[in-house]
């Protein structure tokens, strides 16, 4: 076990390397340089000198290079434009929301997903195979815009059971210890600002978790159709063991491997793909933040988002490389 990690650990830091070369020089190639794009109609002759003297892209590109990678190696992410803090610090202040969007969206796919493809496999050819195949090309195809667009009109504004938007009522006097609101309502027995904060999370929790839940569908499916045929469960049957032992031990066990994969991508695509979601219900956010930052050109900002995502990425990749273990002896062996 303890291989497998130092190996995937190991493997951070070549991918991180390459990728921080790749963001010195998408920044470098702008049009007109870094201080231009900066700048925009502001970009006068004698801004643009203060803002490279500021930055230091009158140096050297080895030098600059090596200075960006010296910052980030300290945690300096760079300063936003539009806020004038840290990014690592913005980032800290709204990371709890889109985390806790995340999971709930992340619970909606899995809990349903696991147990809809599992039936369809069971009921292969028939209307439950039939219904799930559609309900995930129909969850696949449909933009995750349009639908927290429906769901805000049909249940928040035409039949008002959700709000409508933001993370919780500014009315409800809620004390913050996490910053992550249901849980904070729970740990200060502030039930009604847990249960209002979680009433928040529903919609943008579903449109956020529709095509992860339809991928999860189709996968799980697939899985389940290969595992169910094969010899030891065949075998197992012959033997007469229960069906709970069978399902349980021998088919989704072997079947939750390419499913767990599955849930660790969907979960770094979840919280990078939160910017359409929190923008619709005006969720504050990592996504609706970076929306800002992307249309007022905070490169800053967008730099440190995309190394932010990818040391993320790298993180649930490991942590799916260690459930291979868990579920399956065989990998351990090696």
């Amino acid at each position: 076990m303890l291989r497998v990690i130092g190996k995937r650990l190991a493997l951070l830091v070549p991918t991180l390397l390459g990728l921080s070369i790749l963001l010195f020089l998408w920044v470098r190639s702008l049009p007109g340089g870094p201080a231009t794009a900066l700048l925009g109609d502001r970009a006068t002759p004698e801004a643009v000198e203060r803002i490279n003297e500021l930055y230091g892209f009158n140096r050297p590109l080895i030098e600059q290079y090596f200075i960006y990678m010296g910052k980030l190696l300290q945690g300096d992410f760079g300063t936003s434009l539009l806020t004038g803090r840290p990014v690592l610090e913005e980032f800290a202040t709204r990371f709890p929301a889109t985390l806790e969007l995340t999971i709930v969206a992340l619970i909606f796919a899995i809990g349903i997903g696991i147990p809809l493809g599992y039936l369809a496999a069971k009921h292969y050819g028939r209307w439950p195979d039939h219904g799930s195949v559609v309900l995930s090309l129909v969850g696949i195809t449909i933009p995750v815009f349009f639908l927290a667009f429906i769901l805000k009109w049909l249940f928040a504004i035409k039949i008002p059971i959700f709000p409508t938007d933001g993370r919780q009522n500014p009315r409800i006097n809620a004390t913050h210890v996490t910053d992550f609101y249901v849980l904070d309502g729970l740990l200060t027995r502030e039930w009604d600002a847990s249960w209002d904060a979680f009433m928040h999370l529903v919609l943008p929790g579903i449109a956020l978790g529709t095509i992860p839940l339809a991928i999860i569908v189709r996968i799980t499916r697939a899985s389940v159709l290969e595992v169910q045929n094969a010899d030891y469960v065949r075998t197992a049957k012959a033997k007469g063991l229960l069906e709970r032992t069978i399902r349980n031990r021998f088919i989704l066990r072997n079947a939750m491997l390419p499913v767990t994969t599955t849930i660790g991508l969907q979960l770094g695509l979840l919280i990078s793909g939160a910017v359409l979601t929190e923008t619709v219900f005006a969720f504050s956010g990592i996504g609706r933040f970076l929306r800002d930052a992307i249309f007022n050109l905070d490169y800053p900002v967008l730099q440190g988002f995309i190394i932010f995502i990818a040391i993320l990425y790298s993180l649930i990749n490991l942590i799916v490389d260690i459930s291979y273990s868990v579920i399956d002896p065989r990998v351990r062996v090696q």
